[in-house]
């Protein structure tokens, strides 16, 4: 419903400029130096994308569904599967479109509202990502206080946070690339609307777009890094603490699944944010092509990490297929 609510504002005030200023459409390469492969390559997108779509609403059935996941771990993970829905699917189809139907161009305002979008999710999987650490944290430290601590009121007021976060600071992103002339060249070699490709298109001065997009990425980022950083020095400590090393190695076997998730978010967004920047001699192809595996991968796989570490989804999932008589 927010996310809705947010999406109709942000529509008005970019309508609302765009009659101050008329603005043209931008034409999305794909994959540039690629383009006779480009049918290919959306054959392994499109299955991510199916993965991320069937996984994720898996997921969140399973754990709308069953009152006995009505705790804070999987409350999380649901709220990860609803992010990483809305993530996929604002990069996916656009994407696929480009390098499937060779339908290039995108319209000045959608695209703007794609890459508000794309960025906000990101910013709001950072997030659930850190609330996820605390919640291991306090499963671990302080196992007898679990449900006392994180009770359902704060977990609804950390989901609304994260999501407020998300919208607030990725906001000024279209509003400040409204200010910009774009004169002739529209072309951006991606295949989706990025918010340092749109920037490089400019013919204005681009300082305050580019000071606030690293800003936002250092305070995202950068904050969220040294939380789950200092929850997962926090959690070491106490599991070398456990007497015996197979209770220290079940204690920790917990942080598994979101260990994973943490590394197949961070490393490859990390490697796309430095590119940008400062990767001047990283062929373009290989830039684009991470940078959209990034927006897939994670969502693809998220669900297929927890469905095999975590024992309550497993079973679920299993009952499901067995339901259905695939098993």
């Amino acid at each position: 419903m927010l996310t809705l609510i947010f999406s109709e504002l942000l529509m008005m005030a970019l309508s609302n400029s765009s009659r101050r200023l008329l603005q043209p459409s931008f034409f999305l390469i794909g994959i540039p130096g690629l383009e006779e492969s480009q049918h290919w390559i959306a054959l392994p997108l499109c299955v991510l994308y199916l993965l991320a779509l069937v996984g994720n609403v898996t997921i969140i059935f399973i754990i709308w569904t069953d009152p006995s996941l009505h705790q804070p771990m999987y409350l999380f993970l649901a709220m990860l599967s609803g992010i990483d829905l809305v993530l996929a699917s604002s990069t996916a189809p656009k994407t696929l479109a480009v390098l499937l139907a060779h339908a290039h161009e995108i319209g000045y305002t959608v695209c703007l509202i794609q890459m508000f979008f794309i960025h906000a999710f990101s910013s709001m999987e950072s997030g659930v990502l850190v609330a996820m650490a605390l919640d291991r944290y306090v499963a671990i430290c302080h196992p007898l206080h679990h449900s006392t601590i994180l009770h359902p009121g704060l977990i609804g007021r950390i989901g609304m946070a994260v999501l407020v976060r998300g919208f607030l600071l990725l906001l000024p992103f279209p509003i400040l690339l409204r200010r910009l002339v774009f004169c002739q060249t529209t072309v951006i070699g991606h295949a989706y609307c990025e918010h340092m490709a749109v920037v490089k298109l400019a013919c204005s001065e681009t300082t305050v777009n580019r000071a606030y997009g690293l800003a936002v990425a250092l305070l995202v980022v950068g904050l969220d890094v040294l939380a789950i950083g200092i929850s997962y020095v926090l959690i070491l400590q106490a599991v070398l603490k456990v007497p015996g090393a197979q209770a220290r190695l079940k204690a920790f076997s917990t942080c598994g699944s979101h260990i994973c998730v943490i590394l197949v978010f961070y490393i490859p967004g990390m490697f796309s944010f430095l590119t940008h920047r400062f990767g001047h001699h990283v062929p373009h192809h290989v830039h684009v092509l991470l940078a959209t595996l990034y927006l897939l991968v994670p969502p693809a796989l998220n669900p297929l990490v927890y469905g095999v570490k975590t024992q309550q989804i497993r079973q679920r999932v299993l009952r499901i297929f067995y339901i259905i008589g695939w098993i």
